[in-house]
């Protein structure tokens, strides 16, 4: 009777001292550009709980998603590249007229495959609480709502910072800004679950126009001057309310007594509104030349509202100011207060990063992505694989003539990146570490390294079946959409 007592008070013991699980937290602004963050260079914007976040944690100064939201959130949730899930841009291929352009673009898919396992089915298969408060964007109808897809809450909200919709169908006061409301809820969600392991997913759809913010925070930065592209007060005070999104999430951690468990990450989805005026900022049709060499680049957004500079153009484009992001990741006792690391990164890491830190089972579908754990341990690490890719096989227009996109595949091995455009071929060469701006080509100083990186990249193309744009036909019946492939096969 002793003994089973006193293996009972021993078991008790080890259980108790056993460490679980970390949460994890992962915002995501949208549109918020690589320099919008003042801890990333703006001199403008203000972020004081983001760049306390970074003292704290590590920033990863090469991290990279999509060109625009949907495909960012496609492969965040499926760990796989757009060329395995058909989800490259937001909406149709008769988006932009591209009917005078050399290729047909690829079919999109405007919502993610059911049978993609998402990150949060993986965590709660794992044993943990999921929720989600947001922009979801990857399927808004049926079974491609967050809820039926592994968060055990969810409230999608997108298309306006006051007088919001939500789903499903959500009562707040009148004169609510979304991301007060989102925080809101996200405070709630981890006082709630402070008990157990929660992954919380919060997706904000500030910096997105329609620029609307809080007066109090438009009326602080009234009369800051301005510094380079960053001096709009309102898109300022859009950027302070995620912020400070961010700082009630990190205070509520601490009231609870539970930021030494949890990893809170902060990232945006793609590049900021801006960066396309100048001979860097759009690609022209042949027509343009020498017209409007200082034009703005007006899209979906009306316009730029910010700058990305030093990196070259904006959202939309596969350049680093469409691509490259904020990224910042305090893992106490793990992540180096302070610290960064330059080892290129991009979306797909993140699923098979949360799968070890959760140790949650495997999905279904092939991941593409490699865990970023290493690197947060240490800044130095080197990561098994060497490269990271994007396939783009369609077009983003910007006005009449004017492209912040046309079909184009990247590889980025280290400090270089190699574009390839496929109306005709054409290879860009850049070195990131001399020349982040990308403004000198060197595919003709360096064919040895250009060829290199070409054949890594074709031969990429083919292992994940990338589909191609075909030559376009005036007339030709357009392609059908891919359909879903059903199943537990690996996809």
């Amino acid at each position: 009777m002793k003994l089973a007592l006193l293996l009972l008070a021993i078991t008790a013991q080890l259980a108790f001292a056993a460490p679980r699980t970390p949460n994890i937290i992962f915002i995501m602004a949208d549109d918020l550009g690589y320099t919008d963050v003042a801890c990333f260079g703006s001199k403008y914007y203000e972020t004081p709980n983001l760049d306390r976040l970074a003292a704290q944690g590590m920033k990863l100064l090469s991290h990279h998603h999509c060109q625009n939201c949907t495909p960012t959130r496609a492969a965040l949730m499926s760990g796989q590249y757009g060329a395995r899930t058909g989800v490259y841009t937001v909406g149709g291929i008769d988006r932009f007229d591209w009917s005078k352009r050399p290729l047909r673009p690829v079919p999109n898919v405007t919502e993610l495959p059911l049978d993609r396992d998402i990150i949060a089915k993986q965590l709660k298969a794992g044993g943990y609480t999921t929720g989600m408060f947001g922009k979801w964007h990857i399927g808004q109808q049926g079974d491609y709502q967050p809820g039926k897809r592994g968060f055990d809450e969810a409230i999608v909200s997108m298309g306006s910072h006051f007088d919001f919709a939500t789903n499903p169908k959500t009562d707040y006061p009148k004169g609510t800004y979304l991301a007060d409301f989102l925080t809101d809820k996200a405070v709630d969600f981890i006082t709630r679950h402070k008990d157990k392991p929660f992954f919380l997913y919060l997706p904000h759809f500030g910096v997105h126009s329609p620029f609307q913010a809080k007066a109090d925070l438009i009326a602080k930065f009234k009369t800051k001057p301005g510094v380079g592209g960053h001096n709009s007060p309102t898109y300022a005070a859009m950027i302070a309310s995620v912020d400070e999104s961010v700082g009630r999430v990190m205070k509520t951690l601490d009231d609870l007594k539970l930021a030494e468990n949890t990893v809170l990450i902060f990232t945006s989805d793609n590049g900021g509104v801006g960066g396309y005026s100048g001979p860097n900022g759009l690609l022209r049709d042949p027509s343009m030349e020498g017209k409007g060499k200082k034009a703005k680049g007006a899209d979906e957004d009306g316009g730029g509202i910010t700058d990305n500079a030093p990196l070259r153009s904006g959202k939309g484009s596969l350049y680093e100011g469409g691509t490259r992001e904020p990224f910042i990741v305090r893992w106490p006792g793990v992540t180096k207060p302070g610290s960064t690391c330059e080892v290129p990164t991009i979306h797909v890491d993140i699923f098979p990063t949360f799968l070890e830190l959760a140790g949650a089972p495997k999905p279904r579908q092939v991941l593409d992505g490699e865990s970023l754990v290493p690197l947060l341990r240490n800044a130095s690490a080197k990561l098994k694989r060497d490269a990271i890719y994007q396939h783009f096989p369609g077009y983003l227009g910007s006005g009449p003539g004017l492209w912040r996109t046309t079909p184009v595949s990247l590889i980025q091995v280290g400090d270089w990146k190699l574009m390839e455009y496929l109306e005709d071929g054409r290879l860009e060469l850049y070195n990131l570490r001399s020349d982040i701006g990308e403004s000198k080509n060197l595919a003709k100083e360096m064919p040895d390294k250009a060829k290199e990186l070409h054949t890594r990249l074709v031969a990429w193309r083919a292992e994940v079946k990338a589909p191609m744009p075909t030559p376009n036909k005036p007339g030709e019946a357009p392609p059908a959409a891919p359909k879903e492939k059903k199943g537990k096969k690996k996809v």
